[in-house]
């Protein structure tokens, strides 16, 4: 199977999930499922059918999180210079709104748009992959194409 690229930050934060989910939120649902079936018929048990499903989200999710930290590459962007590759943090401006943003360009499980971090196979990340400070890129979205001018890129 292939490698999975994360940030150190990536991987230390998937980590804490994953010891927070064994640690403390499976034993929680364990033991609201015991207390859900000391109140009686299973069959019309809401707060036991509610309890069974959490926890199979919350297995779920376990077994999604070993599989990627058994994959695992981790990354540390600060050894990077140049142009812009997985881990760069960078700052453009949409050349039509002169919107600026900043992303850091992150692995698939790591990525977060809300808080900045890229998703590397998204259509920008990909656009914005080998290029340089000053370089524009178009991107296709659903929305149309848009212009992206390149303001900064730093590795952190």
């Amino acid at each position: 199977m292939d490698k999975i690229p994360l940030t150190p930050g990536g991987h230390e934060r998937l980590e804490a999930e994953l010891k927070n989910l064994k640690s403390v939120e499976r034993p929680a649902i364990i033991a609201a499922i015991a207390e859900a079936r000391e109140l009686g018929d299973l069959k019309e048990n809401a707060e036991y059918h509610s309890a069974r499903e959490k926890q199979g989200f919350i297995e779920g999710r376990i077994k999604e999180l070993e599989a990627i930290m058994g994959l695992a590459d981790v990354i540390d962007p600060a050894q990077f210079s140049g142009t812009i590759k997985f881990g760069a943090t960078v700052e453009i401006v949409d050349e039509d709104t002169d919107e600026e943003k900043t992303y850091q360009i992150v692995g698939e499980p790591e990525a977060d748009i809300e808080n900045g971090r890229l998703n590397i196979k998204s259509p920008l990340a990909r656009a914005l992959i080998g290029k340089d400070e000053g370089d524009s890129v178009e991107v296709r979205t659903p929305g149309g194409v848009r212009s992206y001018e390149i303001l900064s890129i730093s590795f952190v």
